[in-house]
């Protein structure tokens, strides 16, 4: 009987989120290195989308909260079976998993950024979600408007990538298909081929770095596969900011970890309704959905028929 964490990526931040892990001891250290970073007022900038929603603020944002909850949480829960982090989400992953502390998590955050800023400009981009479509109409809608799949979500949903007016063409298209359409509240084409020059500064960034291998079975975005050595760790953590992510494999890889119930550790909750949907036997929690350490422990509890 074991418990399986997902990390979530940007885009799901919001004023309220996580408010219980402000005050908590065991939160302090990353949300001390995310302070250092976003400004000790942080938590006040939140209802600023414009500053809540930009590339640099949004996957410290998203490192630390996540980090700051898990720490909080892990002393009160069992060892986790395997991790999965979506897009920036991997950050926190590999730090709950051990592979380094998380000070260098945050520090991981502010390189990734900036190597993906930076690679961006000029080029004006984002990523829409589509639901409800099917995989040769998306494969179409790539070839004719030069868009890429971004992230593999589902057999009928994508997160596609490519410049701002392609992807409004797509939107429009797809909308009078009948398919759910969202914009994310991104501005970099993370994880298509447009960021090659992103993931290849990373890489280099993080090759010198030492790291541990993880403690327990990370499961990539790369592939999907589950991974504990460092060097296969590096190229997967690197690879992906240029590369589809292949979520509908990870979670399928998670589950065969099998674990009795999952875990989403961060803000919003929309990776617990992706596994709910992919994989309904298993139940999913987010701790954002919690106002307390208590609670979240306790629902863990009951799942497991014990208390901790």
């Amino acid at each position: 009987m074991t418990l399986a964490l997902l990390f979530p990526g940007q885009g799901v931040q919001h004023p309220d989120m996580l408010r219980w892990i402000d005050d908590l001891p065991e939160a302090a250290g990353p949300l001390s290195a995310m302070a250092a970073r976003l400004g000790p007022d942080w938590r006040a900038h939140l209802a600023d989308e414009p500053w809540a929603t930009s590339n640099r603020v949004a996957q410290c944002l998203m490192t630390g909260t996540s980090l700051a909850a898990w720490r909080a949480l892990a002393g009160h829960l069992p060892a986790p079976v395997a991790v999965a982090g979506y897009s920036v989400g991997e950050l926190a992953a590999f730090g709950a998993a051990g592979v380094y502390d998380d000070g260098t998590a945050l520090s991981l955050a502010e390189a990734r950024s900036q190597a993906m800023d930076a690679c961006a400009a000029g080029h004006e981009g984002s990523l829409l979600s589509a639901s409800g479509v099917a995989p040769a109409v998306v494969a179409a809608l790539c070839e004719r408007l030069d868009l890429a799949v971004a992230i593999d979500v589902a057999p009928d949903r994508v997160v596609l990538g490519g410049a701002a007016h392609a992807l409004a063409e797509a939107a429009a298209e797809l909308r009078s298909s009948g398919a759910d359409v969202v914009p994310l509240k991104v501005r970099v084409v993370s994880h298509t081929r447009w960021m090659q020059a992103a993931s290849d500064t990373f890489a280099a960034q993080i090759a010198p770095m030492s790291w541990r291998p993880a403690g327990t079975w990370v499961v990539t975005n790369l592939d999907g596969s589950a991974q504990r050595a460092v060097n296969p760790l590096k190229r997967a953590l690197a690879g992906q900011i240029s590369a589809t992510v292949r979520w509908r494999e990870a979670m399928e890889t998670l589950a065969e970890r099998g674990p009795r119930c999952v875990l989403e550790v961060g803000a919003g909750s929309a990776l617990s309704r992706l596994w709910r949907t992919h994989r309904p036997d298993i139940p999913v929690r987010s701790v954002d959905e919690f106002n307390s350490v208590p609670a979240v422990v306790n629902w863990v509890s009951t799942q497991f028929d014990r208390a901790f």
